[in-house]
């Protein structure tokens, strides 16, 4: 089976929206909550960041299992990887994620101001001026027959959509409304002409959506 481009765990609230307004070093995703957009997967047992022992198994526990699954290189846009607009200042900002980020694949940042590679822990952040497919060669070409995942945010998730290069989407809709900043959709049914679709609510709260081509 020939590799997959996939969304996985990438969290929406109940009007479409994936970040709030106003990023900034204290508030990653704007004016909005993470734990509203993200707890669900936060309290699960295999919670890609869980530094101790504890979580809930289950349904929500099964997705964020499979964020990792045969992945072998992830692609984001630069405003996942940090706060800055703009030409860098200095290299000083290596990501939210401390000396181990989740990832432990080569990462592509998509920005228009380019860097040297930076490696943490099992993890290598690759800084490229490129468009989606030039990207996609890339990823692909270093996971080696793995999967390649689309990480974020909302900006970079459509504009892979939109050059119809996504294959599987997985996305948890929270019942919460933020009004503004960055939004996946309208409806999630704006998809539907691409993708099947198959609703799965959660005894958490939320509600997964599973895309898949048609």
């Amino acid at each position: 089976m020939p590799p997959l481009v996939r969304v996985q765990n990438f969290g929406v609230s109940a009007d479409g929206f994936g970040a709030g307004e106003g990023q900034s070093l204290d508030h990653p995703f704007g004016h909005a909550d993470p734990g509203a957009l993200l707890g669900w997967a936060v309290a699960t047992a295999h919670w890609v960041n869980r530094s101790e022992p504890g979580g809930s198994y289950g349904l929500d526990d099964y997705f964020t299992r499979d964020f990792a699954r045969n992945i072998g290189a992830e692609i984001m846009g630069r405003n996942k990887f940090g706060p800055q607009r703009g030409p860098w200042q200095d290299h000083s900002w290596e990501g939210w994620w401390g000396a181990e980020p989740p990832f432990r694949t080569p990462v592509f940042v998509l920005t228009h101001h380019p860097r040297p590679s930076i490696t943490l822990g099992q993890t290598t952040f690759h800084f490229l001026d490129a468009t989606p497919r030039e990207a996609l060669d890339r990823a692909l070409e270093a996971a080696d027959g793995q999967d390649v995942r689309i990480g974020g945010g909302v900006h970079t998730v459509r504009e892979f959509l939109d050059a119809d290069l996504i294959d599987t989407m997985h996305v948890s809709v929270a019942p919460v409304e933020l009004g503004s900043g960055e939004r996946l959709w309208s409806s999630p049914d704006e998809l539907t002409d691409r993708f099947h679709l198959e609703r799965v609510p959660s005894a958490s709260g939320v509600t997964h959506h599973l895309f898949w081509r048609r």
